[in-house]
């Protein structure tokens, strides 16, 4: 008659041996020692005598010494098979559009949300707002945040934030005349009211960079070659958020929106806009 052995009890036997205290080994696997002490004894009634008692701890019987290695290997086996199945079975995959400025916001809402739902692939499609605005036209994401001018939209407003100017810890860019600017590209969001702003109060400025990549961007300002205008809860903590001046003018508040391509959404998508819509709450402001 073939018998099996559980699993649990070889982890649990193969943590004791490690730790040599059944305590300890315990609060390795989560465990109170009166489980652990429990799955002992049951693979015992099997195999036999496991551990003898020493001043120093537990040490393993011949028996054990024999248990032991085979263990190890069988662990890592159901280990590795279960790793594969996990990974090999995806039932849904989901894109998420997303500026490159909310992306360092987004991370920990994402993981909370792969935690909960392993079986779901979560696709990061980066873009400026207004290429995030046609992919969703066209279907080619399920969801997309698109930082807008404050007012009418046809996405759900998640949080508003203030659009600040932004310059190096200490750093004399924003005296420069003229004033130097650098943005991350043509389509930024924040390009058209930036430049308005700058016009309205009559600044004389210049483009720096146009780059594409809010990385590029941010290592500009953080040399003080140039300023740039991000929202305030973005704004790298190294960075300092530059007060509205003369040939800084003030800037208009933005809306953070999550749109939704017209048809059908998954539930998988509905529950994904339910954690950034959770995770996006309104929080302190950097000032």
């Amino acid at each position: 008659m073939t018998r099996n052995l559980d699993i649990a009890l070889l982890r649990t036997f193969v943590a004791v041996a490690e730790h040599a205290n059944m305590t300890v080994a315990g609060n390795a696997l989560h465990l109170t020692q009166s489980t652990v002490s429990q799955h002992i004894a049951r693979l015992e009634e099997l195999t036999g005598g496991l551990f003898t008692r020493e001043r120093r701890g537990l040490r393993l019987t011949p028996t054990g010494e024999r248990l032991l290695g085979k263990a190890r290997r069988l662990l890592a086996l159901n280990d590795e098979l279960w790793s594969d199945m996990k990974n090999s079975i995806v039932d849904e995959r989901l894109r998420l559009g997303a500026p490159y400025d909310l992306v360092t916001r987004l991370a920990p809402i994402l993981k909370t949300y792969a935690d909960s739902h392993p079986l779901v692939e979560i696709l990061l499609f980066c873009a400026a707002s207004p290429e995030l605005r046609a992919a969703t036209a066209e279907g080619e994401v399920e969801l997309a945040l698109i930082e807008e001018p404050l007012g009418p939209s046809h996405g759900e407003c998640l949080a508003v934030d203030r659009l600040v100017w932004v310059g190096a810890k200490a750093g004399i860019a924003h005296q420069r005349k003229p004033l130097r600017v650098s943005m991350v590209s043509e389509t930024c969001a924040f390009r058209s009211a930036v430049f308005d702003a700058l016009r309205d109060r009559n600044v004389e400025w210049r483009t720096m960079l146009e780059s594409g990549s809010f990385d590029a961007t941010i290592a500009t300002v953080r040399s003080d070659l140039a300023v740039t205008a991000c929202l305030a809860t973005t704004a790298p903590p190294d960075l300092d958020i530059l007060p509205p001046t003369t040939d800084l003018p003030e800037l208009p508040p933005f809306a953070i929106n999550l749109h939704v391509p017209k048809g059908h959404i998954v539930p998988s998508a509905i529950e994904l806009a339910r954690h950034i819509r959770d995770g996006l709450a309104p929080s302190q402001q950097r000032t």
